[in-house]
């Protein structure tokens, strides 16, 4: 999703020094290639794709990459799923208390990754993501209906969101600030500011919803806080439409690389 952003929106470039990015697989071990001032690790898993505990396999292998490397800096991606249930914006110092799998196995992986990284000598961040548009179970799959939860409060799911467009820019920012040395957090929130309900963006998106009671275990709100965030870079606020205009947009980009590569 963020590749054909990548290559024919922003080049993706060291903001000191030109060169290309490089894209590898972290478990075949390091590229044969110059040294790299920052090492990203999108690479992981999900419940159904894959075991769970490759996950930390991938980071260590990242981590591991970009010692090898010589880069001063790695950013690996968690999920907001490492925190758990709270009717309050979820921040970095909050306790996390996973309600999944998943959550633990991301949780493990970043306090692994973060050990291994702090052994190496490399600077390390971990990115609790929330809901990437079109990656996600809701706008990422195929047909034009869809099934909520309804709460006792008589809403239906609020979660915090991001397009790829909007996450391109926000990683590219962070690059840039570890690429010239700008200390980061060890963990780090990223998501559009505030929440976003579920059924705003089926109606945004053109698709059709059919309610049911939400099961006890359901989590009516997961938003993250991502003051810290915008500390560092500019965050815009969640809008449904303009979600789900960025993931379109996406789609489009993907369709006609598609034709181009053809």
């Amino acid at each position: 999703m963020l590749h054909p952003v990548w290559q024919y929106r922003v080049a993706l470039r060291d903001p000191v020094r030109t060169g290309e990015a490089v894209i590898f697989d972290p478990l075949d071990g390091p590229p044969t290639h110059d040294p790299v001032d920052l090492v990203l690790g999108l690479a992981g898993t999900v419940p159904g794709k894959g075991k769970l505990s490759l996950n930390t396999q991938l980071a260590l292998a990242a981590v591991n990459c970009a010692s090898a490397l010589g880069a001063r800096h790695v950013m690996l991606s968690s999920t907001a799923a490492v925190y758990g249930a709270s009717t309050a914006p979820l921040g970095e110092g909050d306790t996390p208390c996973p309600c999944s799998a998943y959550g633990l196995a991301k949780l493990e992986m970043e306090d692994r990754a973060l050990a291994l990284a702090a052994r190496s000598r490399v600077a390390a961040t971990v990115l609790r993501i929330g809901n990437v548009a079109g990656a996600d179970a809701l706008l990422g799959q195929m047909g034009t209906r869809r099934i909520l939860d309804r709460f006792d409060s008589g809403h239906g799911p609020v979660r915090s969101y991001i397009g790829p467009h909007a996450m391109s820019t926000v990683l590219q920012a962070l690059i840039r600030r570890a690429c010239v040395g700008a200390p980061l957090p060890e963990r780090l929130n990223l998501a559009l500011q505030g929440g976003v309900a579920m059924a705003d963006l089926c109606l945004a998106a053109g698709l059709k919803v059919a309610w049911q009671p939400a099961p006890a275990a359901a989590l009516e709100t997961v938003v993250l806080d991502v003051r810290r965030l915008a500390q560092l870079v500019p965050v815009p606020d969640a809008d449904a439409r303009a979600i789900v205009a960025d993931w379109k947009a996406d789609m489009n980009m993907s369709r006609g690389r598609g034709r181009r590569a053809k």
